[in-house]
């Protein structure tokens, strides 16, 4: 079997190898083609993914592409992880929300907008590439804003789709780590949206352990998604956050952190890449290839180490020096892709957390809509958990992201500025038809209409 990585360039690439050397086999994958229009840095990735399956003494044949077809054609998964306008229009992105007081994620909010404009076209032509030349072909969806772009592409009939995201499998290995027990002894139940989901069921060994967690205030300081929130709010809400929700629960927080350090995550993140390349083009890989993978591990580490310090104001951990860096073992967006295909293969099949159609998951949401929910995938196919009761504080805040998420893709559609002012005019972290518009001016005049 072959999997396609659009956007095969990024930095995760390599991590995603190393975690496919572990279960290539199991997973019948025979090889890994990457194709990216960054075409020097798709060299260097190419590199150190050959590195990292030789060190290894594996098999699995990875290459890049020369063209999008010669990439996808008779894939049977495809990866997109694309960044349209690198790294730079991440910076102009949240740049241009903070000179107007709003936040600028990337993923959430003015930031995720803007993004979403520049994608969803972009992917909508992959996908109609991929339609002709692997039909049959899965697509597994890591473009940010994950859930926006996968409800694109669905609402365009593009339906063999499944958005994923690293952000729940991530909380559910540190959870299981600090409660002692595996991760296949740790059921934890997601609803809502990507980036904007909670948890509403921890059972340990089959036993419902929620209320217990959520009146243990060392337990919430020693997981990294829920040291951020004030513990009283977690438990008059009655559930566990995913970590973005800390840009609604505490904005006025997020923002104030973000302005006094005088740098956003994007400039950071461009600053990093930036440097890492920089190193790697100086030197010769082929001749010391494991120096060259340990000045990349050195460089991904301190990307991560940064992780939400900005916003949440939370220290960096510390660093450790190149020479003896271990590769990560792919546990993030490539460990969700792996479970899933692992899942789909699999007669008994297993828990993973995904963004989907709804299909009666949570009740008043279409079944059209797409959500980020726990779902059992087997070979009868991936279905998500039924949520009966939803509170109502929650539902109404999916319900106005949901409507954002929808308008967002009908000005895409329609191409109307009306269309985009009123969808992030809707969002509560915008709230405004006047900064609406400006921010909507203010990316047409950035990225040239």
């Amino acid at each position: 079997m072959k999997i396609a990585v659009i956007g095969g360039a990024g930095v995760r690439t390599v991590i995603f190898i190393n975690g496919l050397l572990k279960r290539y086999k199991k997973l019948h994958i025979d090889e890994v083609v990457l194709y990216d229009i960054q075409k020097e840095k798709q060299k260097i990735i190419e590199k150190l993914c050959r590195h990292v399956v030789s060190r290894e003494k594996e098999e699995l044949k990875v290459w890049a592409a020369a063209d999008p077809v010669e990439a996808v054609k008779g894939a049977d998964y495809i990866v997109t992880t694309l960044r349209v306008g690198g790294d730079s229009s991440r910076v102009t992105d949240e740049t241009i929300a903070l000179d107007l007081g709003v936040i600028g994620q990337e993923t959430t909010g003015a930031g995720g907008f803007s993004m979403a404009v520049r994608t969803i076209p972009v992917l909508l032509n992959y996908c109609e590439m991929i339609k002709e030349h692997a039909p049959e072909a899965w697509i597994f969806n890591f473009t940010n804003p994950s859930g926006l772009v996968t409800q694109a592409l669905r609402s365009a009939g593009y339906d063999r789709i499944i958005g994923i995201c690293d952000a729940p499998s991530s909380t559910k290995f540190r959870m299981a780590k600090e409660l002692g027990v595996t991760e296949d002894e740790l059921y934890v139940e997601f609803f809502g949206l990507n980036h904007l989901s909670w948890i509403r069921s921890v059972k340990k060994k089959g036993e419902e352990i929620l209320p217990e967690l959520l009146s243990d205030d060392v337990f919430l300081k020693h997981i990294q998604e829920f040291s951020m929130f004030d513990p009283e709010l977690l438990r008059a809400i009655g559930f566990l956050p995913n970590e973005y929700l800390y840009y609604y629960y505490h904005r006025e927080q997020a923002l104030e952190n973000i302005k006094k350090s005088g740098v956003t995550r994007g400039k950071t993140i461009e600053a990093v890449n930036a440097k890492m390349m920089k190193e790697l083009q100086a030197m010769d890989m082929d001749a010391d290839p494991e120096g060259a993978l340990q000045i990349f591990l050195y460089y991904m580490q301190i990307r991560e180490n940064s992780y939400m310090s900005i916003e949440s104001g939370l220290e960096k951990r510390p660093l450790l020096e190149k020479g003896a860096l271990e590769v990560p073992d792919g546990m993030g967006y490539a460990g969700v892709m792996l479970d899933c295909i692992e899942g789909m293969q699999s007669e008994e099949g297993k828990y993973l957390v995904l963004s989907v159609e709804n299909n009666g998951s949570i009740p008043g949401l279409e079944d059209q809509d797409v959500i980020e929910t726990t779902c059992m995938v087997s070979k009868d196919g991936i279905c998500p958990v039924r949520i009966e009761e939803v509170p109502e504080d929650c539902y109404l805040l999916i319900r106005l992201i949901k409507m954002y998420e929808k308008l967002t893709v009908e000005a895409v559609k329609t191409r109307s500025r009306q269309t985009a002012i009123k969808a992030l005019m809707l969002h509560p972290l915008v709230n405004s038809y006047s900064l609406a518009k400006q921010l909507v001016d203010r990316y047409d005049e950035a990225y040239g209409g």
